[in-house]
């Protein structure tokens, strides 16, 4: 079979009879705009929930939940506190107990939880190297981790503990050597029974990188360690050209649902987009006569309609007492620094830049959008409006009672005359991946700060970490910042 092209691969498969006669556009369909990278997915019964790597935002682990894989309604953030970066995470259900497997700071760690919406036990080191845990249990209750570059250990019989030495048991799937990639980068196996099989998706070809990197791969065996056997149809998914609508495509989850039909979620930057971080797909699977997973083309019977708008809005009055799902903060969790009331949230500062400030982060959905707040520093505290991708990537603009910074970037900045004690308006609006900064005193006609900033380059490739490009509410100094709203509002 000829793999130089998807679409090829696409109408094979329909003239072979593996897909229903009445045809929609073969396309992944984007579930969760915004950067959610590294789904891992479960069913339970009709309900799936799916949670994906929160690197430093806090509170992490977002939890989402679904009767149809298209509509998710986040349900619980798992944990608050935990060592380094955490990312690709495997959430898994084992009797009547849930468990998150995920690696940070070079470790594995679990934590778990008898109801899906938490609390969720505090992390526990599992002692296991590498990545991208991957659970999988046996008939009779066995139970064995996975991680990156096809290693294995047996856990526990309650899974809190490894009860063997890792082992390398997979060498992945050999890519044809003309691919551009980043590079082999064996990782996320996520696995499954069916029939008298395991089946191992794994990743491979690096997460970022060229357009063509990433993609995912698929092996079985007889046995829960092997020997596995490489799919004949590999890959399941990839980007095969800088001209397909979504890059790096992989890191695929594969579930079935309650009627027998199967699916694969993965993640991918879309085309020119890369500040956005890599955004959450859909596609349906069929199986071959032979017993391996392909992709399928969606068909009339699918009935599933294509998600409504963003899960929630990401505007925010503040009126709550606490804040709304689409916040979090960066490498804390500091809800002590946080007071609602009247005026709006006020936040208590800290360090003396948006680099060692303090932050509150919302997760991009548009290429075009603009975003606005009104703030009143107090004595000793100035607040701003960034977008902020880590401690050497950002721009946006602070201010005080008496001055007003605009950061290009995290190492140019201009101070411009401010003498306001009242609050003050301020409005980042991107286009095209350039960002202009106005600001206005409450009624007052807006005025752009400066020239358009470059925001484009703000990404993995450039400054690496895997995260995205984000809008804050920042506070530093000694004194604090109060935020009367955030407005958040795609442009066409």
């Amino acid at each position: 079979m000829m793999k130089s092209h998807r679409s090829f691969l696409r109408l094979l498969l329909f003239l072979c009879g593996w897909a229903a006669a009445a045809v929609l556009p073969a396309q992944p369909r984007l579930v969760l705009a915004g950067d959610y990278p590294d789904p891992s997915v479960l069913r339970d019964g009709k309900d799936f929930y799916m949670t994906h790597s929160p690197f430093y935002y806090s509170p992490g682990f977002l939890i989402w939940h679904s009767t149809d894989l298209v509509r998710w309604k986040p349900v619980a953030r798992a944990l608050t506190q935990w060592k380094g970066s955490a990312m690709a995470p495997d959430l898994v259900k084992h009797g009547t107990r849930y468990y998150l497997y995920f690696p940070s700071a070079g470790t594995i760690y679990v934590s778990w939880a008898d109801h899906i919406g938490g609390p969720w036990s505090e992390p526990i080191d599992l002692h296991l190297r590498g990545i991208d845990p991957g659970h999988v249990a046996t008939p009779d209750g066995r139970r064995y981790l996975y991680t990156s570059e096809g290693v294995v250990a047996e856990l526990s019989p309650d899974g809190l503990s490894a009860v063997s030495a890792q082992q390398k048991v997979y060498d992945g799937w050999t890519y044809p050597a003309d691919w551009v990639t980043e590079c082999m980068c064996l990782e996320s196996p996520k696995l499954f029974r069916r029939g008298d099989y395991y089946y191992m998706v794994s990743a491979e070809g690096g997460t970022a990188g060229p357009a063509t990197s990433h993609m995912a791969v698929v092996a079985r065996a007889r046995s829960v360690t092997g020997p596995w056997e490489n799919s004949p149809y590999n890959p399941l998914v990839h980007t095969y050209s800088a001209a397909e609508e979504w890059w790096s495509t992989g890191h695929a989850t594969l579930v079935d649902d309650a009627d027998g039909r199967w699916w694969m979620l993965y993640h991918a930057y879309r085309r020119n987009a890369y500040p956005l971080g890599r955004q959450t797909l859909l596609e349906p699977v069929a199986w071959t006569d032979d017993g391996w997973p392909v992709p399928a083309l969606w068909t009339d019977a699918d009935a599933i309609t294509p998600a409504e708008g963003p899960w929630a809005p990401l505007s925010d009055t503040f009126a709550a007492p606490t804040l709304g799902w689409q916040w979090t903060f960066w490498k804390e969790h500091a809800p002590d620094a946080l007071r609602f009331d009247r005026r709006g949230l006020t936040v208590q500062g800290k360090g003396s830049t948006p680099a060692d400030g303090r932050l509150l982060l919302t997760t991009l959905t548009d290429t075009a959008y603009r975003v606005e707040t009104e703030l009143t520093a107090s004595d000793g505290g100035r607040g701003g409006l960034v977008l902020f991708y880590n401690e050497k990537a950002f721009a946006g603009v602070v201010v005080g009672q008496d001055s007003l910074t605009l950061y290009r970037d995290a190492t140019h900045q201009t101070h411009l005359p401010w003498r306001g004690r009242g609050p003050i308006r301020l409005r980042l609006s991107v286009v095209g991946g350039r960002m202009e900064v106005s600001a206005c005193q409450p009624g007052k006609p807006w005025k752009r700060l400066d020239a358009p900033i470059d925001i484009s380059r703000f990404h993995h490739n450039e400054f690496k970490g895997f995260y995205a490009l984000r809008p804050a509410l920042v506070s530093v100094g000694r004194g604090s910042a109060t935020f009367r709203q955030f407005v958040y509002q795609p442009q066409p």
